[in-house]
């Protein structure tokens, strides 16, 4: 076998590796890169969390709403409005008991 038919079948074989490699690299990348299947159980995981999340949001939003509601001025809520005003005046007769509940 001479050098020249050695050369040529490297040649010959040349385009077809690099296009096997190229093809091997996306097919890596679509297996185990950061948005192949691989990363399919981990986004669908975030996914669960973030509604958990979602969920909670809207029910905090859904209280804020209401008690928005409560404010309203054309019709003020009696209740809501002496309560926020002894919450922020720190004012009470001495026969009550205050129980002091995080702001939401």
């Amino acid at each position: 076998m001479g050098r020249g038919r050695a050369i040529s079948i490297i040649r010959a074989a040349a385009a077809p590796a690099l296009a096997l490699l190229v093809i091997g690299n996306f097919a890596g990348y679509a297996i185990a890169g950061p948005n192949g299947l691989l990363a399919l159980g981990d986004y669908k995981q975030q996914l669960a969390q973030r509604q958990i999340m979602l969920k909670k949001v809207e029910a905090q939003r859904a209280e804020l709403a209401h008690r928005v509601a409560l404010l309203d001025a054309r019709h003020v809520d009696p209740d809501m409005a002496d309560e926020l005003v002894r919450r922020d005046m720190g004012l009470a007769r001495p026969d009550e008991v205050i129980i002091q509940t995080p702001a939401p």
